[in-house]
């Protein structure tokens, strides 16, 4: 459930509300998002930089207000773009319709690839998807993308691994970034699966852990650590954005009592 203070689930068995992992992981600071952002700027000003120049003259405080928009709104576009992505590998996993999207659907031909790729068997390899996780003790969940059986073992023995499902049009497929593999650790720590009717069940014991980043032309499976170290870090995300949750906006200013001003002095 969304709140005030970010992504919150709500425990079907009672109890406090869960933060989200990716509200947790929000309490990271993101410097890559500064120059992403300028860039975006940067490239709509240099694609009509005459037009961008008049409306600077006659419109300067509506052009600032675009301006400062265009990440936001691209951002927005994108996480649109992700969830839909998601949402149609789940229709290709169950073999179920889905509308119409020429936008998803290069996404989709590439998530195909890939399991063709690994010859996976989706009702022999593929153990759940789209499926929430509970960490009560640590009160947070997550939902993750895909739990499948790979042939990476020796002699192409078969181990259960986490799939996050990662796109972008523009990012290389090689990219990962620094809080990726916490998120990953935090699902695969967490001891509770929800199942459909709101019951508990034992979470999957992952033996490895990875990224399928997937682009309109290319995809590629990366595997990222998620132990101890990554769900300890993760860990702090979490006191960490309780934390900011419930600071206080406002501090009390402080002055001497001869200082104008000051309560004391107003009450002499």
């Amino acid at each position: 459930m969304a709140t005030e203070r970010g992504r919150y689930y709500r425990d079907p068995a009672g109890g406090p509300d869960l933060i989200s992992v990716t509200n947790a992981l929000g309490s990271i600071a993101k410097p890559a998002l500064v120059p992403w952002g300028a860039g975006l700027v940067a490239d709509h000003v240099i694609a009509d930089p005459i037009a961008t120049a008049r409306r600077a003259r006659t419109e300067p405080t509506r052009l600032r207000r675009e301006l400062v928009a265009l990440p936001t709104g691209n951002s927005d576009r994108a996480k649109d773009l992700g969830t839909r992505v998601h949402e149609r590998a789940v229709t290709l996993v169950l073999n179920t319709p889905y509308p119409a999207d020429p936008e998803v659907e290069p996404y989709a031909i590439q998530l195909a690839r890939w399991f063709r790729l690994w010859r996976v068997d989706f009702d022999r390899d593929i153990e759940a998807i789209e499926t929430t996780v509970l960490h009560r003790r640590y009160g947070y969940a997550g939902t993750g993308d895909l739990w499948v059986w790979l042939p990476t073992g020796p002699f192409q023995r078969r181990q259960l691994w986490l799939i996050d499902y990662k796109t972008s049009a523009r990012k290389p497929s090689t990219t990962v970034y620094d809080e990726q593999p916490l998120q990953l650790a935090a699902l695969r720590h967490a001891p509770v699966l929800l199942l459909p009717d709101d019951s508990d069940a034992p979470a999957f014991k992952v033996r490895r852990t990875g990224l399928l980043n997937l682009r309109p032309r290319s995809h590629r499976l990366i595997e990222v650590p998620s132990g101890r170290a990554q769900f300890r870090a993760f860990l702090a995300t979490t006191r960490t954005a309780r934390y900011l949750h419930t600071a206080p906006s406002a501090y009390p200013t402080i002055l001497p009592d001869w200082a104008p001003g000051s309560p004391d002095r107003k009450a002499a």
